[in-house]
């Protein structure tokens, strides 16, 4: 399924190709259909589209070069990481060129002493704790994806994880990001220090899904490792108990590590894939992990253990030692690719919602499951009210795509109603750029865009995601109602 672009770019792509071919060696520039159908899209597979041209840049110098090119010749340009992205964010422009930052994969600097990594946006996530664990330290935000997805990425989208509960999202844990933006011109967000004069701009870069900057290098926090860690299972034979559980751990002045939630179509994926021992007749589980001092740890799990038996849980289990900790953390990491055998295709979408609302709205995605006609596995950053429902359909099946989109859109559309969000880490890209007139209003949008025009005021950077016009704004409300527009300006 093609994307299509509110805005063409008339570009002469001989004139293009001759620019970037005096930048790079022949091999780092791709314009043969073969070599680029591998980029026309990331992991969200039901939107494509052909670049023009891929480039894989070696140095900032080249990437400099590159992006001035471009602009000089009103060029759009998609920075693109290891595209696990689930929202289409890093989807080429099909008149634009796709900067592959693969080969910006140093770990440039490990300093234990002020505990921080400096490292190219092409790092796998899971490198960079791998680097600093001789220290003692790690890197604290763990994407369901991070044995593949890239700081780059991470950054550009805001990525959280399972343990962002208590240790916050990307963006608590970058000091600084340094790139470029699109007229080649070199540019810092941030310090080293843990704060800067100004205006928080690091925060903006923050979530920008290559708006406003390409990323070539980044600073992050280094966190130290706890001395022990262990996880809670508890089982429910209810959703809405489980829901409410959570609500009720948070009420109880706990903040696990970790507080993640599964439905049981989604640990029925999980456990055949797995192998992590969950309970198959729970009609769901959720996962609560206390880490610090021994001592700590042992107190925080009797607190969680009676909050979890007071609001329902049938059984409860502890791990007993790392390997198992890791095998139970395994089941819940792996729910992506576990549902992805069972079905031919699925949507994942990313709503946000206020934790003492989980209960209602796992209630409303069962009964749109039925109005739809579509299976859903459910999957939740439960501590921070992140839900993941996976709705499964058959591409191949006319209709089903369409299905899927409009269930995934009313899950959204009520996450907003609920004072959530429409999205919580995947991103906006083009899975929910129309959805963003569910959230916010007409001045609101006008002022994303005059912020993306301060950084790209010929909008080359990545066009068409994130950001709707206007008229979609428009079109968007004609379509679904007054009513889905519901909040004032929040600025």
């Amino acid at each position: 399924m093609a994307f299509a672009n509110d805005v063409r770019f008339p570009v002469d792509r001989r004139e293009i190709l001759g620019r970037l071919q005096a930048i790079l060696p022949r091999h780092l520039v791709l314009a043969e259909e073969e070599e680029l159908r591998p980029y026309e899209c990331d992991g969200l597979t039901a939107y494509r589209a052909l670049p023009l041209i891929v480039v894989l840049p070696e140095t900032e110098t080249q990437v400099g070069a590159i992006l001035k090119a471009c602009h000089e010749l009103k060029v759009p340009l998609v920075p693109r990481g290891a595209a696990t992205g689930l929202s289409g964010g890093a989807m080429p422009h099909e008149d634009g060129v796709v900067l592959s930052l693969a080969r910006f994969k140093k770990i440039l600097k490990i300093d234990p002493l002020s505990r921080t990594a400096v490292v190219q946006p092409g790092v796998r996530n899971l490198a960079v704790s791998e680097a600093a664990a001789p220290y003692g330290l790690y890197y604290a935000p763990d994407p369901s994806s991070q044995i593949a997805c890239t700081i780059g990425g991470n950054v550009a989208e805001n990525s959280g994880g399972v343990h962002c509960l208590k240790y916050g999202l990307t963006v608590h844990n970058v000091l600084k990001v340094r790139g470029f933006t699109i007229n080649g011109e070199a540019v810092e967000f941030g310090a080293e220090a843990l704060d800067a004069a100004g205006l928080d701009l690091l925060a903006i870069i923050n979530g920008s899904e290559g708006l406003l900057a390409v990323i070539t290098e980044v600073t992050v926090k280094l966190t130290p490792k706890p001395e022990l860690a262990q996880v809670v299972l508890a089982y429910f034979d209810d959703v809405q108990k489980a829901g409410n559980a959570v609500a009720d751990v948070i009420a109880a002045g706990i903040i696990p590590g970790g507080l993640e939630m599964m439905d049981k179509p989604a640990t029925h994926a999980v456990e055949p894939y797995v192998k992590a021992g969950y309970d198959l007749d729970a009609e769901a589980v959720l996962l609560c992990e206390s880490d610090g001092t021994p001592v700590e740890v042992a107190e925080e799990i009797e607190r969680m253990k009676a909050v979890l038996e007071k609001s329902g849980a049938t059984s409860l289990v502890v791990s007993q030692n790392e390997a198992e900790r890791l095998r139970f953390w395994a089941g819940r990491k792996a729910a992506f690719p576990a549902v992805g055998r069972i079905t031919p295709d699925y949507l994942c979408m990313d709503g946000t919602i206020p934790r003492k609302r989980l209960a209602e709205m796992l209630e409303a995605i069962a009964d749109l499951s039925v109005k739809y006609g579509l299976r859903c596995a459910n999957v939740f950053h439960a501590g921070d009210g992140n839900l993941h429902p996976l709705i499964m359909y058959d591409a191949n099946q006319p209709g089903e795509l369409e299905r899927a989109t409009a269930f995934g859109s009313e899950i959204l559309e009520l996450s907003v109603k609920l004072g959530g969000t429409i999205t919580g880490e995947h991103g906006v890209g083009v899975e929910k750029v129309d959805l963003m007139a569910a959230q916010f209003t007409p001045a609101e949008i006008s002022a994303f865009h005059r912020l993306k025009a301060a950084f790209d005021e010929k909008g080359l950077l990545n066009p068409g995601k994130g950001i709707p016009t206007l008229a979609r704004c428009r079109e968007y409300t004609q379509t679904r109602g007054a009513a889905a527009v519901t909040p004032p300006p929040r600025f």
